[in-house]
């Protein structure tokens, strides 16, 4: 009878695992800085990538054509996994 509360109804038994979602911690960030981490990485993805990648095509005169374009597609690539190296890294460090 210990296990009843006074109304009658049994008490379920307490265990470790009684909610199925996580504790909430501290290391979560918000929407406002979600949306602003991800506007930063877009602008910056864009600009590495694609302008700079145009400026190496439009403005480097002292090579010829097929040069720059193994340049700017080498830039390109290199933006996108530095980014994506970068991304990993923050979340790893729960910043993102």
């Amino acid at each position: 009878m210990s296990d009843t509360e006074p109304s009658g109804n049994a008490e379920p038994p307490s265990s470790s695992a009684e909610s199925a979602e996580p504790p909430s911690s501290s290391a979560e960030i918000g929407w406002l800085r979600a949306i602003a981490s991800g506007l930063a990485i877009l602008v910056v993805g864009i600009g590495g990538a694609v302008f700079g990648a145009d400026r190496i095509l439009t403005n480097a005169l002292g090579l010829r054509r097929t040069p720059r374009e193994y340049l700017a597609t080498a830039l390109f690539f290199v933006v996108i996994i530095v980014l994506a190296w970068l991304l990993r890294r923050l979340q790893d460090r729960k910043l993102i």
